[in-house]
């Protein structure tokens, strides 16, 4: 630990003079190194989530074995699942439907029904939307305060017709934006397609960005015969801007990203997190099942919607030892993040499609916890690039083991120490560990020492 003690004494000056993080009070979650300046012993962890309850099996007449595009909606105390209804055949198939379910948990889901679409024999079930749009229409709540009320729900669905050249976007068709004051009664704002340019042959998702004051999508492309995502933005919901493909670090690999799953994160809107469905096309592991190819799970993040940080390569979600989720399209994390209050965030992914019992799961991920600063129990520690702040309390979401610890120390210029925190050990998720009123406003840098322990997030506020 000498060569870092000397270079945190060679560092401050240096580090003061580099650009400034404002943060002001807003949480910040350690899934890339925005702030970290220097690490000695302490690195990035990607943590994976854990498996819970089978939530949904899709074994209803208008449903089928290639259910997909599962997404998921927290309103107040309910949460819905839309997804298509599908038993396989073309995806321009007019039989194609959207369902939804419902929760109040979001664990035990049930069928409302509603009584507006005849499907499988009946109008006694759950399907919102018939027709090609159905095969991926992907709904979210718009939390656009200039929202109209009779367009509180809003989703894109289609895709391009058929022809040699629709992966270029070159045959007709696209996206369609759709508009409900309930979530469960939809029509379209305007009968063209909205967006063309894109092969859209999967879940192409939107939602009102607070963080940019937008409305962002996320789509699909190919890119040199390779699934690949692009994004637009738009004021309105119907004029967007043109597409601009994902870019990544020099160095990272450029794979089959099936879905996207792209959300703001839920307590720091500003920042996007992404859960594509990575898919090698080539593997088959169960020899007698008719189509190729196997996936994953695997995260990333962004702080603008184009630029993303792929730190971890790894996946985030294995197919594990079940040989149903060995098979071609799975694993696919639906669309939302749920948070029902008990410190955990559910996210949910797709199981056995193709299989009689198609279904979703329910992923449990500690809240703000997707990844952390980390050292094992040798210690580490990092130093952050200059910060100002506001709020006059140090806030830590962070866990040890029995024997291990994290100290934060407040440096100011010439890395004075301004303030430190006694050591600290436990697991909490909103840790007030240091009065920090008296630097509010000044230009500071953190000093985390961590053993055998992890720092998911962090803020100041009051």
């Amino acid at each position: 630990m000498k060569a870092c003690y000397f270079l945190l004494f060679l560092f401050p000056a240096m580090a003061l003079a580099a650009e400034v993080r404002d943060i002001g009070s807003r949480w910040e979650l350690f899934v890339d190194e925005y702030l970290v300046a220097e690490k000695n012993g302490a690195a990035l962890k990607l943590h994976e989530p854990v498996k819970k309850e089978i939530v949904l099996t899709t074994d209803q007449p208008w449903e089928g074995p290639t259910c997909a595009y599962f997404t998921v909606i927290q309103d107040g105390t309910k949460v819905r699942m839309y997804y298509r209804g599908s038993a396989g055949g073309s995806d321009h198939s007019d039989d194609q439907v959207t369902c939804v379910a419902e929760s109040e948990d979001g664990i035990h889901f049930t069928r409302p029904k509603l009584g507006l679409i005849e499907a499988g024999g009946t109008k006694e079930n759950n399907v919102i939307w018939r027709g090609v749009e159905a095969h991926n229409f992907s709904p979210f709540l718009d939390e656009n305060p200039q929202a109209k009320p009779e367009q509180r729900y809003k989703a894109l669905g289609g895709v391009k017709a058929p022809g040699k050249n629709w992966m270029t976007g070159a045959t007709p068709g696209g996206l369609y934006a759709f508009a409900s004051a309930d979530g469960i009664h939809w029509q379209k704002m305007k009968p063209e397609a909205v967006m063309t340019k894109g092969a859209f042959d999967s879940q192409n998702l939107a939602f009102w960005d607070s963080a940019r004051s937008r409305y962002a999508c996320f789509s699909r492309i190919f890119v040199d015969k390779i699934r690949a995502v692009q994004s637009n933005g738009s004021a309105d919901f119907l004029t967007w801007t043109e597409p601009v493909p994902h870019k990544y670090a020099e160095g990272v690999p450029m794979e089959h990203f099936y879905t996207s799953a792209t959300v703001p994160c839920p307590t720091a809107p500003h920042l996007l997190v992404c859960f594509p469905k990575r898919y090698v096309t080539t593997r088959q592991k169960i020899p007698e099942h008719k189509y190729k190819g196997v996936s994953d799970a695997v995260f990333m993040s962004s702080r603008d919607g184009v630029n993303w940080d792929r730190p971890f390569l790894e996946a985030w979600v294995r197919p594990g030892p079940d040989p149903k989720n060995w098979t071609d399209r799975n694993n696919m994390t639906a669309n939302g993040i749920i948070d029902m209050g008990d410190g955990e965030w559910s996210l949910y992914i797709s199981e056995h499609y193709r299989y009689a019992d198609n279904r979703m799961r329910r992923l449990a991920v500690r809240k703000q916890g997707f990844a952390s600063m980390h050292a094992d129990a040798k210690g580490g520690e990092f130093v952050t690039k200059p910060l100002r702040f506001e709020g006059g309390k140090l806030i830590l979401n962070y866990a040890t083991s029995a024997a291990g610890s994290i100290q934060v120390e407040v440096q100011g210029e010439a890395g004075k120490v301004l303030a430190t925190m006694p050591e600290l050990y436990g697991d909490e998720l909103e840790a007030k560990a240091l009065d920090v009123a008296a630097m509010k406003g000044q230009t500071v840098r953190l000093r985390v020492k961590l053993k055998d322990a992890d720092l998911y997030a962090l803020r100041f506020g009051d």
